[in-house]
């Protein structure tokens, strides 16, 4: 009987790669428990990386003739067959508030601009010997877009799931660190002075009709994009028809509490030493980085160019907020203005390329889906 629980323990199966995984999904809940770095996410992709790399137990293996499979065998279903992703999007929709977008059509193009580093890494990750299929979904870090970043990966490089997932969230955490000396390096004090002008009301018909407008255009010109694009817009519609109140607040908060938590155990859980600890997976987080500073630096650089075209002004700070790292790039666009001049503020204007950011991630997800796939 000793003999046999020895056998079944996990201690004499215990591998080097699995111990390594162990200690880098201990690092991870230090990061996100310690230092704040997206605990809502690395919390549990850290668990789930921690559960999947303990041997023999058995949570992601497959039903046979004797037995059901592995909790995790379901639950990852949910990320294999694109249901995660886009109820994710739904709760966002639902938290996101596309005023300042509408009130300043404009920063829609800082928001597409910012998407320079997803295009520039698909080339440069092609180029060092990457197949397109996952230069693609290493190129999407660069939108600062978590679910996007599963999402797409899911359908066109699923091996790469774990290195891919843990990248686009550390350097979403990251956004106060990284951000703030490109957008110093690439503008003067004089344009970080820049004062915009108040932003004006948009009238509620207006944010009604813009979510199924942009549903129905979204759907025509990147079909591959409509369970992304189309449930956050679906949760936006939800929040600002005003006679949805219960499916709101469900939307908000139990639905996207409780996907979150599905979501990042089944990411972490794909982190089996053998997948992760391998040389691509430093290539792509150092790609990642190159990703994410690109599009922080497109946005500037298009902000830039549009604080000297006529009309009102535009401080090219909020160009950075052009990723998809809602509102923690709006802030920090927001904080540097306000280094340089503690009455300028201009949080707000930066939620326009914010949001608009996380409509141009999606869409250049749906471009590479329907090329690649």
């Amino acid at each position: 009987m000793i003999e046999k629980l020895l056998e079944t323990a996990g201690f004499l199966h215990l591998t080097w790669r699995e111990g390594a995984m162990i200690a880098i999904s201990c690092l991870l809940l230090y990061l996100a428990i310690k230092k704040g770095f997206e605990p809502l996410l690395l919390v549990p992709i850290g668990f789930g990386a921690l559960l999947a790399n303990l041997p023999l137990n058995g949570l992601m293996s497959p039903p046979t003739d004797v037995g059901p499979g592995g909790l995790f065998y379901y639950l990852f279903k949910g990320v294999e067959l694109e249901i995660l992703p886009p109820l994710i999007f739904l709760g966002l929709g639902a938290l996101t508030d596309f005023g300042p977008m509408l009130s300043n059509p404009k920063t829609i193009l800082l928001g597409a601009a910012a998407q320079l580093g997803v295009s520039f890494t698909f080339l440069v990750a092609t180029f060092i010997g990457f197949a397109p299929n996952e230069a693609a979904s290493i190129g999407i870090i660069g939108g600062a877009d978590g679910p996007t970043s599963i999402y797409l990966t899911v359908k066109l490089a699923k091996h790469l799931l774990g290195p891919i997932a843990v990248s686009a969230y550390s350097y979403m955490a990251l956004v106060p660190l990284i951000q703030p000396p490109i957008m110093k390096l690439l503008t003067t004090k004089k344009e970080r002075l820049i004062r915009m002008e108040q932003l004006s009301d948009v009238p509620k018909w207006v944010k009604i009709i813009f979510p199924i407008m942009v549903t129905i255009i979204a759907a025509l010109i990147v079909p591959p994009a409509t369970s992304l694009i189309g449930l956050l817009m679906f949760g936006n519609l939800l929040r600002e028809c005003g006679v949805t109140e219960r499916l709101v607040k469900a939307a908000q908060n139990e639905l996207i509490n409780v996907v979150t938590i599905i979501l990042g155990l089944s990411v972490g859980v794909s982190m089996s030493g053998e997948s992760f600890l391998t040389p691509s997976t430093l290539k792509i987080l150092l790609l990642g980085s190159v990703a994410f500073a690109i599009s922080t630096a497109g946005g500037v650089l298009f902000g830039k160019l549009m604080a000297i075209l006529p009309g009102k002004p535009i401080n090219p700070l909020i160009g950075a907020a052009g990723v998809s790292a809602v509102p923690m790039a709006a802030r920090v666009a927001h904080r540097v203005a306000q280094e340089e001049d503690p009455n300028n503020y201009i949080l707000m204007h930066a939620m326009g390329p914010n949001v608009a950011g996380v409509l141009g991630t999606a869409v250049a997800a749906g471009v590479f889906l329907a090329l690649l796939s």
